[in-house]
C-alpha cells in the first residue's frame, strides 16, 4: 500500500499534492476502491481513492495508529556536495531514519551556490525527502535547515559528534554507549577534501566530539549510511 504526506483535511476528505494525484493516476495505476495512507498533521489515515479518471478524491477510512521511532532523533550537518552525492545522502538518511538535515557552508566545499539558484535547491531537496519518506513509511518528513556559518551550530543541544579523519580518537561506537540516553544526536559530516583543520578545531569549542569509524577513509556520501546504520543497530530495541 501507497503512502503519502497530504495537504490538509477538509471533512472526511484528505487534500493531497498535484504531484501525488499524477502518481496515483498515472504511475501506480490505482482505481476506485483502492486504499492508501495519507500523514496529516502527524496523524495517519486510511483513505479510499475515487474518481480516478476525472477529479480525483480520497475519502477517509480510519483513523490508524502511528508507530514510535526507537532511535533518537538525529541531526544530519552536511555541507553543499555535488547534485548526486546530496541526493543520495537525503534519500538513504531518510529512509534509516534521520529526523534533520541542516546544511552548512564549510571552507573545502567545492559546490557553491547562490542566494538565487539556492531556493530551487531547497524545493528540490524537500522533494527528495518527501519522496524518500513515503517510500519508507515514514511518520513525518524530516526538517531541512539551511544556515550560513559553522557558527550558527554553537547553541545546539544534545550530543554533538564531528566525524574526523584524525588517528587515535573515539570511535563511535564507544561515544554512542558513553550516551546511550541522548535524546538528539547532531553529527557534522565534512565536504569531499574533509573538514578544514580549523572548523573541527571550532566545532570541537562548541562541544562536538571528535569521532573516528576506524582505520577506513569513507567517501563522504558513504558516511550517513554507515552512522545511521551505527544508530539503528545500537539503539534497537528488539
Amino acid at each position: 500500500m501507497q503512502r503519502y504526506f497530504g495537504i490538509s483535511k477538509i471533512d472526511n476528505r484528505l487534500i493531497l499534492d498535484s504531484g501525488d494525484y499524477h502518481h496515483i493516476k498515472n504511475v501506480m495505476r490505482n482505481s476506485d476502491g483502492d486504499l492508501i495512507e495519507v500523514v496529516i498533521d502527524k496523524k495517519l489515515y486510511l483513505g479510499c481513492i475515487e474518481n480516478v479518471k476525472s477529479d480525483i478524491k480520497i475519502s477517509i477510512k480510519k483513523e490508524l495508529e502511528i508507530s514510535n521511532d526507537f532511535i533518537p532523533k538525529v541531526n544530519l550537518i552536511v555541507p553543499i556536495l555535488k547534485e548526486n552525492k546530496m541526493d543520495l545522502i537525503l534519500q538513504k538518511s531518510c529512509e534509516m531514519g534521520v529526523s534533520k538535515v541542516t546544511i552548512v557552508p564549510l571552507k573545502r566545499c567545492i559546490v557553491k551556490v547562490n542566494e538565487k539558484k539556492m531556493k530551487s535547491k531547497i524545493d528540490r531537496w524537500m522533494r527528495i525527502l518527501k519522496e524518500a519518506s513515503e517510500q519508507s513509511f515514514r511518520d513525518y518528513i524530516p526538517n531541512l535547515e539551511v544556515i550560513d556559518s559553522i557558527k550558527k551550530l554553537e547553541k545546539i543541544d544534545g550530543l554533538k559528534i564531528v566525524c574526523s579523519t584524525k588517528k587515535n580518537l573515539n570511535n563511535i561506537k564507544r561515544v554512542l554507549t558513553e550516551n546511550k540516553n541522548c535524546d538528539t544526536i547532531n553529527i557534522v559530516i565534512g565536504p569531499e577534501g574533509g573538514l578544514d583543520e580549523i572548523e573541527e578545531k571550532m566545532l570541537n569549542e562548541y562541544g562536538f566530539i571528535s569521532t573516528t569509524f576506524g582505520s577506513r577513509i569513507l567517501r563522504v556520501e558513504s558516511v550517513p549510511l554507515f552512522i545511521m546504520s551505527v544508530i539503528n543497530y545500537e539503539y534497537m530495541e528488539w
